[in-house]
C-alpha cells in the first residue's frame, strides 16, 4: 500500500482544513489508517485512526473536540477534518496504513505503511 497526504497549507488561526490521505493498492480496504503529526523538536503524535470498515474510530483524548476521521473506501481515502486550528497545530501531518481484525492501535509501530506527510501551518 502506497499513501499519498496532501491538503496541508498556511491558514490563520481559527480556520479549518481537510487532510487527505490517497492510497493505492488493491487491498486499502483491509487496512486501518492513522494520522499522525510531528513539529519541530517533538516526537510525532497520535491524532486519530478508523478500522478498515470505518465502523470504529479512535482520538487522542485532546484531538476529540476539533478533529474528526473519516473514510471513503470506494476512494481508497481517508481524511481528517481539522477544526478551529491553532499555532500549536503546526506540524507535519503524516497518514500510516496498519492491518488489523477491525481495529487500530495508537502506536507508531503497529503501523506497515507511511505517507510522505503533508505540511500544515497556522498563523496567530
Amino acid at each position: 500500500v502506497q499513501l499519498q497526504a496532501s491538503g496541508g497549507g498556511l491558514v490563520q488561526a481559527g480556520d479549518s482544513l481537510r487532510l487527505s490521505c490517497a492510497a493505492s493498492g488493491r487491498t486499502f480496504s483491509s487496512y486501518a489508517v492513522g494520522w499522525f503529526r510531528q513539529a519541530p523538536g517533538k516526537e510525532r503524535e497520535f491524532l486519530a485512526a478508523i478500522t478498515w470498515s470505518g465502523s470504529t474510530t479512535s482520538y487522542a483524548d485532546s484531538m476529540k473536540a476539533r478533529f474528526t476521521i473519516s473514510r471513503d473506501n470506494a476512494k481508497s481515502s481517508v481524511y481528517l477534518q481539522m477544526n478551529s486550528l491553532k499555532p500549536e497545530d503546526t506540524a507535519i501531518y503524516y497518514c500510516a496504513a496498519g492491518r488489523g481484525m477491525d481495529t487500530t492501535s495508537p502506536n507508531m509501530s503497529w503501523y506497515e505503511y507511511w505517507g510522505q506527510g503533508t505540511q500544515v501551518t497556522v498563523s496567530s
